[in-house]
C-alpha cells in the first residue's frame, strides 16, 4: 500500500509543522521539505504505507539521497529524547526544517503537546534567538537545537554578559541577558556535525547545560547523547564503522533498494544502519573518530577531503599535498592542508574556492620534511592528523 507525498516549502516552518501533524496522525500525506536547493529531481506522488516523512540531503559523495521515515520512527525518537532530557518541554527552533535536527524540533513539540516557539529561517544571529527565548512559557521545560557555528555565536553573546559581571554574580536583576538567557534552557543540544571540546568547556564554564548529539536523517536524528545511546537504541563497531540499531532507525532510501541494502543490514537476527563513520566505544561510551570516506561536516556543509587533494595535487609545488581534518571552535571543524613547500595560503584558497566551494577552502598549511607513510606508502593519516592537532 502507498500513501501520497507532498513537498512543503521549508522557508515556512508553520506549514511544515502543521503538515507534518496530519503526517504523524495518518490523517495526511507523507511530506518532504523542500529546502533552498529545491527538489533535486523528479518527486514521485506516493510513498510505502507507513512513511511519514522524507527527508533529502545529500550522500558522501554528493549525490541526492532521500530517506524514509516512518511515523514509528520518528515518535520513537521523540520518546527517547524526552526520556533522556528530563522530560517533555517547549522547544526553540533554530535550525532549518529540511534537515532532520530541524524536524526533530517539531515532532517532538507534537509529541509533547507544546507549541515551538520558532525563529524565522535565514541569517541566525543570536540576539534574535534571545529574544525569541524570553517569550518561551514560563512554567515549561526549555529545549532547543543548534548546530556548533550557532553555539559558537550564542557563547560569544554569553562571554560578554559574563565579562561584565553575569558570571560572577549570577543573573542579571532582571533576568534578562544572553548569558542569564542560555543558563533558562534545561537543555541545548548540539550536533549536525563534530563538536568541538573547546565548545563545550567554554559552556559548562558559563553554566549553560549542553549535550552533544550524534545521529543522521537515518536515525531519525540523534539518538546518542554525550556518546550514550538513548532509550532502546544499540551501538557496536564492526571492522571499525560505527553501526546502530533500534527502532529509530528510517526504513530506507526513497526508489534506490541498491543503497538501502548497502546501508541497512541484517546481522545477528536484527537490522543494523552502517554509519560510515569510523568509531570506538569505551565502557559503553561512543567516540565517533572521524569519517570511513573522507568526508568532514564544516559549517553545516559537507566537505570531500579527498576533492579537495585532488585539486591541491593539481597545483604547482603540491603533487604529494594531504588533505585532513581539525577542529575548529566555530565551524566544527575545517580542512588543513599538510605539504613538504611553502604555499601562498590565499592564494592556495581562492584557487580551492573556485574550483569546489568556499567550504573547502583550506584553513591552514603545514609544512613538514615529508610526508608519512604507511608500509603501503599510502599517506598515514592518523599520524599527519596528530601532527596537525599539535600545531594548531
Amino acid at each position: 500500500m502507498t500513501r501520497p507525498l507532498l513537498a512543503v516549502d521549508a522557508s515556512d516552518p508553520v506549514a511544515v509543522l502543521e503538515a507534518l501533524r496530519l503526517a504523524l496522525s495518518a490523517a495526511g500525506p507523507a511530506i518532504l521539505p523542500i529546502g533552498p536547493d529545491g527538489v533535486g529531481g523528479e518527486l514521485p506522488a506516493t510513498v510505502p504505507e507507513p512513511i511519514a516523512l522524507v527527508i533529502q540531503t545529500s550522500g558522501s559523495s554528493g549525490t541526492a539521497k532521500r530517506v524514509e521515515l516512518s511515523s514509528n520512527a520518528l515518535l520513537a525518537s521523540a520518546a527517547a529524547s524526552g526520556a533522556a532530557l528530563g522530560g517533555p518541554g517547549q522547544w526553540l527552533l533554530a535550525v532549518p526544517v529540511h534537515y532532520i535536527a530541524g524536524i526533530n524540533v517539531l515532532v517532538r513539540s507534537i509529541a509533547a503537546q507544546t507549541e515551538p516557539v520558532i525563529l524565522p529561517p535565514g541569517h541566525f544571529d543570536a540576539r534574535e534567538f534571545l529574544a525569541a527565548a524570553e517569550t518561551m512559557d514560563a512554567d515549561a521545560r526549555h529545549y532547543t537545537s543548534v548546530v556548533p557555528a550557532q553555539l559558537a555565536r550564542l557563547l560569544d553573546a554569553a562571554d560578554g554578559d559574563a565579562s561584565d559581571g553575569g558570571a560572577a554574580d549570577g543573573d542579571a536583576a532582571d533576568g534578562s541577558g544572553a548569558l542569564a538567557g542560555l543558563r533558562r534552557f534545561d537543555r541545548i543540544l548540539v550536533g549536525g556535525q563534530s563538536v568541538p571540546s573547546e565548545l563545550i568547556d567554554r559552556a559548562e564554564a558559563l553554566g549553560i547545560r549542553v549535550t552533544r548529539t550524534y545521529g543522521s536523517s537515518e536515525t531519525a536524528g540523534g539518538c546518542v547523547y554525550n556518546g550514550v545511546p538513548v532509550g532502546t537504541t544499540e551501538v557496536r563497531i564492526r571492522h571499525g564503522e560505527i553501526e546502530i540499531r533500534g527502532p529509530v532507525l528510517a526504513d530506507g532510501y526513497l526508489d534506490d533498494p541498491a543503497r538501502t541494502e548497502r546501508s541497512f543490514v541484517m546481522s545477528d537476527g536484527a537490522r543494523w544502519y552502517r554509519t560510515g563513520d569510523a568509531g570506538r566505544v569505551d565502557n559503553g561510551v561512543l567516540t565517533v573518530t572521524g569519517r570511513l570516506d573522507r568526508v568532514i561536516i564544516s559549517g553545516g556543509v559537507k566537505v570531500s577531503l579527498d576533492e579537495l587533494e585532488r585539486v591541491l595535487r593539481r597545483m604547482p609545488g603540491l603533487g604529494d599535498a594531504v588533505a585532513v581534518p581539525a577542529e575548529s571552535a566555530r565551524w566544527g571543524e575545517v580542512p588543513v592542508v599538510v605539504a613538504t613547500s611553502p604555499v601562498d595560503l590565499s592564494a592556495l584558497r581562492g584557487a580551492v574556492v573556485t574550483a569546489l566551494a568556499r567550504e573547502a577552502a583550506p584553513d591552514r598549511v603545514v609544512v613538514l620534511d615529508s610526508i608519512p607513510l604507511l608500509s603501503t606508502g599510502k599517506p598515514d593519516l592518523v599520524t599527519l592528523r596528530e601532527i596537525v592537532a599539535r600545531r594548531n
